[in-house]
Formats: C-alpha cells, sequence, structure tokens
C-alpha cells in the first residue's frame, strides 16, 4: 500500500488557513497523495482573532491542531517555515529542507503592511496570530494596571489611551470591544482609577469608517462607536508611531498602546512565483485560479488576486477563500481526468461588522443592507457554522452568552512577565533624543517616510 501511495500525484498545500483546510477536506477523494505544510500546528478562526485580544474568548476557542483535524483524511502535516517556491524543478523550498510536488496549493495568505514605515511595527501591533491576539490582550490589561499605580496624572492618561488606526472590519470591531470593557467588563474593579476614563480613539485615513460599506451603515457604525465613548477621526493621517504615541501631522497623541488595523500585504511567497504582483503583494492568478504559465500551481485565499466579471476584486475574506479552495480542487481533478478547467465565480454570502454588544452592520448577497441587532444575530450566526469542530462551537456560544448577559471578560488573565514598577517610573513621558541614545534605541524623525496612503482595515 505504501508503494501504491508514493506512486499517486503529490499534492501539496502551503498554509493551514480557510482556503488551504477547505483545498484539503476536498482532495481526500481526489486520488492523489497530500501534504500541508505550515508554520503552526493549528487553524486559527481568523474573524475571531480579536476577540482573544479584546479577552472574550480563549485560543483554544477558536483553533484546533492541524493533524487532528486533517488524520482521517491521510493528510501529511508538516510543521515547517516555506520560503519559497522552485516552479522550474517544482519543488517546495523550506528552511531546513525541499519538498517536491506534482501540484501545488498556495494559501499562505497575508500579513501586516506599514506602509514602507516598518520601524512604526516596534510600537504598534497588528491581529494576525494567536501570538498577535495574546500580545495585545496582555497590553492593554497591563495598562490598567500601570495606571492603577501610576501617581502621575499625564502618564496615568497616557497609560488609557487606546489608539487604533484604521477603521476596516477589525478596526471597528477592536474599538468596540475595548470601549465596553473599559465602561462595562472592569468597571468597579480598581481602586484608585475608574476605567470609564479611559480614552478609544480610532484613527481613518479616508472619510468615514467601514469605507467599502454603503455610505448609510458606515454612518450608523460611527453613530453606534461614538455611543459606546470611542473617538472617530476620519481623514487623519497618521505621520509617526513612537514608544509615546502617535503623530497625525502636527498634532501628537500620548497613547501607550497602539493597534494597527491599516492594512495588509500578502505573504512572501509569492515573489518567488515569478509573476508580476499587485500593489499588495498578490499574486493576480487565471479565472481558474492558476499561476500564469504553470497550471500545476493554484493560489487561493488573500495570496491570490482574483477579478470577478464586473471587474472588481474578489475580497479577502474567509467565505472567499473557502470557496477558492475548493474551486482550485475541482480544477486540479479535471486536470487529472484530461478536462478542461472552469473559471471561478465567487458566491457573496454577505460581510459583516460587529460593533459591541449586540450590534452590527453588514451587507447580505450583496444587496441586503442590515444593522443593529439583527444584524448582529446574523453575524453570531455565520460565524458559529463555519467554526470548526463542535466543541468550538459550544465553547464561542456560552462564552458569548455570559458575555451578552453579564458584560463579563471570562479570558482576563495577563501571560508574560509582569512590569518592574521601577521601570514603569524611571521612562519619561516625553523621552529626549539624548536619553533615547542614551538606552540604545536611535531617535526617531518627526515624520518617517511618506504619509500613509490608505488605512482600510485589514479585517
Amino acid at each position: 500500500m505504501n508503494t501504491t501511495r508514493e506512486n499517486l500525484p503529490h499534492v501539496v498545500i502551503l498554509g493551514g488557513g480557510f482556503g488551504g483546510l477547505y483545498a484539503a477536506r476536498y482532495l481526500r477523494k481526489a486520488g492523489v497523495r497530500v501534504t500541508m505544510v505550515d508554520r503552526h500546528n493549528h487553524h486559527l478562526f481568523q474573524p475571531l482573532l480579536y476577540q482573544v485580544a479584546t479577552a472574550t474568548l480563549s485560543p483554544s476557542d477558536i483553533a484546533a491542531p492541524l493533524r487532528a483535524m486533517l488524520g482521517r483524511n491521510h493528510v501529511q502535516v508538516l510543521l515547517a517555515e516555506v520560503t519559497g517556491v522552485d516552479t522550474a524543478r517544482k519543488h517546495v523550498l523550506l528552511a531546513d529542507g525541499e519538498l517536491a510536488y506534482d501540484f501545488l496549493i498556495v494559501a499562505t495568505g497575508a500579513t501586516h503592511s506599514y506602509f514602507g514605515n516598518d520601524a512604526w511595527s516596534r510600537h504598534s501591533m497588528g491581529l494576525k496570530t494567536v501570538e498577535d491576539a495574546l500580545e495585545i490582550r496582555r497590553r492593554v490589561l497591563l495598562a490598567f494596571e500601570q495606571a492603577e499605580r501610576e501617581p502621575d496624572p499625564e502618564r496615568r492618561r497616557a497609560l488609557l489611551t487606546f489608539a487604533i488606526i484604521g477603521a476596516g472590519p477589525t478596526g471597528v470591531e477592536l474599538a468596540g470591544a475595548l470601549a465596553e470593557i473599559s465602561r462595562n467588563s472592569l468597571s468597579g474593579d480598581f481602586q484608585n482609577i475608574d476605567p470609564r476614563d479611559a480614552r478609544v480613539i480610532l484613527i481613518e485615513g479616508m472619510d468615514r469608517v467601514l469605507p467599502t460599506y454603503p455610505e448609510n451603515l458606515s454612518a450608523e457604525a460611527r453613530r453606534v462607536l461614538e455611543g459606546l465613548g470611542v473617538e472617530v477621526r476620519t481623514g487623519t493621517r497618521v505621520t509617526n508611531i513612537d514608544a509615546v504615541g502617535v503623530d497625525m501631522g502636527p498634532e501628537h497623541l500620548a497613547a501607550r498602546t497602539v493597534l494597527w488595523a491599516a492594512g495588509v500585504e500578502a505573504s512572501p511567497v509569492a515573489r518567488s512565483l515569478g509573476v508580476t504582483l499587485d500593489r499588495a503583494g498578490r499574486v493576480p492568478v487565471t479565472p481558474e485560479l492558476t499561476v500564469p504559465g504553470h497550471p500545476d500551481i493554484f493560489v487561493v485565499g488573500d495570496l491570490a488576486l482574483v477579478n470577478q466579471e464586473d471587474g472588481s476584486a474578489v475580497p479577502g475574506v474567509a467565505p472567499a477563500a473557502m470557496q477558492e479552495g475548493k474551486h482550485a480542487v475541482l480544477n486540479l481533478q479535471r486536470q487529472l481526468a484530461g478536462q478542461p478547467m472552469q473559471p471561478f465565480r465567487y458566491w457573496d454570502r454577505g460581510t459583516y461588522a460587529v460593533i459591541g454588544r449586540g450590534h452590527a452592520v453588514g451587507v447580505a448577497f450583496r444587496r441586503v443592507k442590515q444593522s443593529g441587532f439583527v444584524a448582529w444575530l446574523a453575524w453570531l450566526f455565520i460565524h458559529i457554522t463555519f467554526l470548526i469542530g463542535f466543541r468550538s462551537k459550544l465553547a464561542v456560544l456560552l462564552n458569548w452568552a455570559y458575555a451578552y448577559l453579564t458584560f463579563g471578560r471570562s479570558a482576563r488573565i495577563i501571560t508574560g512577565p509582569a512590569p518592574r514598577l521601577e521601570e514603569r517610573s524611571v521612562q519619561p513621558l516625553l523621552p529626549s533624543a539624548k536619553s533615547a541614545v542614551a538606552d540604545g534605541e536611535p531617535p526617531a524623525p518627526d515624520v518617517l517616510g511618506s504619509l500613509v496612503p490608505d488605512s482600510r482595515g485589514a479585517g
């Protein structure tokens, strides 16, 4: 049996996200040998990652081991880091070796983009992985703990100021959740501070929040956010981020916690495929989801630039990645059977952004606009439906019910080393260039690079 299996066409899938996972599942009856490569051992339900960052859910609620999910489908799972693809030799290049393939499905997703200002990443956090979410949760909860012990009013105000850059779905959802944490979940927990004094500031470079949504839904989202106490600043460009806050032109905002939700770029694996990429680093694929000139290589998910019949691009959302993964397998099977491949058509079920407790905005099936509690219920149903595994569905439902009825956050656990009081007290609120150099860090200029060209959210 091993000899027979080794002689089957070898399909290698890069990435265990939605696109890669659905491709692996549909390949189980395709008569091929399947290997999945990922640098993490788990599949992550990324749309709910912000709820881990804001202490509503635990990582195990939205993540599951790839081996447990794919073992019954006879998929070999390799824990490795992909560094590139040698299309001429048909080999995947790993950090510690190589892997030959007959067909390749690339679903390595996207990462944060700081629009050329990579130094900003040292002082702000994006949200793409479980590690990102846990670090954001740690920083947010520690900010309140440090403020509780801070006697200086200015420093305390900076500790309790949370700046979120980018008002796409991720930024809006983070802002709403942080506002509810400070005004409800932590109320009464501290003696020296009132968590309700915390400022949550949402900064957007375009003229409205949720700029890809219809204008009336954007206006509704802003109204709800402001009702929660979020300060919304649209048409505002960020010019610098450093250890003490955010610069917006001549204005400086003192904020010790800065979250980045303003842009993404495709995985660097795309550069090795030998094709011209778009501005975000995505691969312009054929209608059949293959790399031009390489019918044996499929690209799906956030890494793929797929144009629809009306000329618009398929959005980088989970349902699109699922559909693309399934369609890539369909065309792979047609190639094995000697049949022509079929073009991909995206079925848009809808997009939603949740804004705090019991409120959301969204568009279903491209036409039906929804807002308020009805939209929140639709958002809840969709996310529960796509969660992997009964345990995850049950755990998330129970945590949501608890949070909805009590405003409680069941995952308010601070991990990692605790800060020392003397470290917090010694650092000045606005360090001079001389003190920064003395600490081993070069002073940051007033403006790093060019203005941020786009502040759409990463969600």
